[in-house]
């Protein structure tokens, strides 16, 4: 490999039944980390993600672990297969942020899976003590509807690709009036709960308690905060940026294209499906992407 790659890892939706599977078969690092995994949290996290079914996986306190360990065995295996891997960054949309820290030696794996499975419970349990729901279109007059509806800016993934996040009252209230103010696609998006919106308060509370309590290390390559949207490296600068994500908008455009401006233009997406690939073409199409899915 003749460049420094950025590595990018998957956020919560990513997640398929029969991820991981193949990498643990015939890595046997792979394996081992799936099995710490399972002895860690105390149930078969590799068995759900192996087999499904999909309702269990797509819990949020199961997938958001599935997606970190998926996420750092697919690495190890890329290692092992490239042994000379130059590494120029690392990032992740949302819960994959936690992946990229994990990845650039900020915490280890036992300590992120720690992390990622109780952000995901924390979040399962403000989805179920809130009705909340999430809308995705286009900018910027989805913008003004997020103001108008009292719902918040979740998610800005690529040019004309924004997710709203908030009251199931104040979706329903921006997905009826989208046609009107001009506004061609605004699709309600399949999801437990209104991630990235003030409706994730109590679960941003219970993991900043968390986090404060964490051993945290200078990352040994930059790292993007899609919160911020800059590259974290202090130990509190890396606290607040986690915890505020939980219900602050996640500025992936900005982190791609600061990643972008500062030269780098070879980047590897480490997560089951290829949707960050897709979304950094829409953001920059000189970049090369490479998504890495399975060991084939």
């Amino acid at each position: 490999m003749g460049r420094k790659a950025v590595l990018l890892f998957s956020g919560q939706g990513a997640q398929k039944v029969g991820m991981g599977k193949d990498v643990a078969d015939n890595h046997a690092p792979a394996k081992a980390m799936f099995d710490a995994a399972d002895a860690k949290l105390g149930y078969p996290l590799s068995q759900v993600m192996f087999e499904g079914p999909m309702e269990e996986l797509t819990r949020t306190s199961r997938c958001q672990p599935a997606l970190y360990a998926h996420g750092l065995a697919m690495l190890d295996a890329l290692k092992a297969r490239v042994p000379n891997l130059e590494i120029a960054a690392t990032a992740g949309l949302s819960l994959g942020e936690f992946t990229a820290h994990a990845a650039a030696g900020t915490f280890d794996f036992a300590t992120g899976l720690g992390l990622v499975y109780q952000r995901g419970s924390f979040m399962e349990e403000a989805c179920q003590a809130t009705e909340g729901a999430m809308l995705g279109g286009e900018e910027p007059a989805i913008r003004e509807l997020a103001t108008e509806c009292g719902i918040d800016v979740a998610n800005l993934n690529a040019p004309g690709q924004i997710v709203l996040s908030g009251s199931k009252e104040g979706i329903e209230k921006a997905a009826g009036l989208a046609k009107e103010r001009g506004i061609r696609k605004a699709i309600p998006l399949p999801v437990a709960g209104a991630y990235h919106s003030r409706l994730m308060q109590g679960a941003q509370d219970k993991l900043a308690a968390v986090l404060s309590e964490t051993e945290i290390a200078t990352p040994a390559v930059p790292v993007v905060s899609n919160f911020a949207a800059a590259v974290v490296t202090g130990a509190d600068e890396i606290r607040t940026t986690l915890t505020h994500q939980v219900t602050g908008s996640v500025r992936w455009v900005e982190s791609m294209q600061l990643l972008i401006a500062k030269g780098h233009d070879f980047f590897i997406e480490l997560g089951p499906d290829a949707t960050l690939a897709g979304l950094l073409g829409k953001i920059d199409k000189s970049v090369t992407v490479v998504s890495i899915k399975d060991l084939e």
